[in-house]
């Protein structure tokens, strides 16, 4: 089977300037030829998605990894998960600190009885994978965090920018990726830093079903704001429509015309078993690329009233 990818660094209200869309859409193509490259040579799609989302978590572009937004206490917590399609199993970690890449550790969890771990047991993996503590601080996302603690805490929410730009509003990027290799398998990868300022303790989509899923049939990566992501189940309705046997541009267009009449702010990606490709947005801005197999393509200037839409 040919290989098919689509990967995305989020969703918001904006991407500032044309040097701004240039500036992303070199990262997000750099890695999606990385890791098609592999899924031509035989990768896994689990393998494709793990990789793709490192490459993703080490851009400080991006909210996830290295570049991860600070929380209202000023302590970086990243969720990340990893689930399989052909075992349809999901595993994850919530609020891990101290650590350069989260979506290794969901990797690990695939294999273990226990397979979604938070905060302290996440901690506690760390140590016992003897992974090297990490700083994923930059000076950018220190910058917002103090220039909100200045305006006590008072911006808008979700909006996307590109790196260089320091306004509040340029946090919000979390990472996902969805692969089908060479045998027909499909995963789906998801990893953030959360939303920037909220309660500690805030558990992101990111680390559930709700913001990543798939089975046999169709994988699914979502981004936005958590809580409407959570509120529409959006990663699982989509691909159990697609499992249940309506097609992945249908799934994905019943699922936003319901999201965009309950004002939700998020964004999807996602792909089936067939090699079909989608992505779908209530949000203005939707940062992704994809391969076809033929081509590779990117939805940054994709605007207007559309809700969802394919290669």
């Amino acid at each position: 089977m040919q290989p098919k990818l689509i990967i995305h660094g989020g969703a918001g209200s904006s991407l500032k300037g044309k040097g701004g869309v240039e500036a992303v859409r070199r990262s997000l193509l750099s890695i999606l030829e990385t890791v098609y490259s592999s899924l031509l040579a035989g990768q896994s799609a689990q393998d494709a998605v793990v990789q793709g989302c490192q490459l993703l978590e080490d851009d400080p572009r991006f909210n996830a990894g290295t570049g991860s937004v600070l929380q209202s206490d000023g302590q970086i917590r990243m969720s990340a998960s990893l689930m399989v399609g052909t075992t349809q199993r999901f595993s994850g970690v919530i609020n891990v600190m101290r650590v350069k890449n989260p979506i290794q550790l969901a990797a690990f969890l695939q294999q273990q009885p226990d397979r979604i771990l938070s905060d302290v047991g996440a901690l506690e993996l760390v140590r016992e994978l003897q992974l090297p503590p990490y700083q994923p601080l930059t000076e950018q996302r220190l910058q917002e965090w103090l220039q909100d603690r200045q305006n006590n805490f008072q911006r808008s929410m979700a909006d996307v920018v590109a790196a260089g730009e320091t306004t509040p509003e340029g946090r919000y990027g979390t990472i996902g990726v969805v692969a089908l290799d060479q045998a027909g398998r499909i995963a789906a990868g998801t990893s953030t830093g959360g939303k920037g300022f909220e309660r500690i303790g805030r558990v992101s989509d990111s680390a559930m079903p709700a913001g990543n899923y798939a089975t046999a049939h169709a994988g699914v990566s979502c981004t936005g704001i958590g809580e409407d992501i959570v509120d529409e189940a959006l990663a699982a309705r989509i691909v159990v429509r697609v499992t249940d046997g309506l097609s992945l541009y249908d799934a994905f267009d019943r699922s936003f015309q319901e999201a965009q009449h309950r004002q939700r702010d998020l964004g999807a990606i996602g792909l089936d078993a067939t090699g079909n490709i989608a992505w779908g947005k209530t949000s203005e801005v939707l940062l992704a690329a994809y391969h076809t197999g033929e081509r590779m393509g990117d939805t940054l200037e994709w605007h207007g009233d559309a809700r969802v839409g394919h290669p």
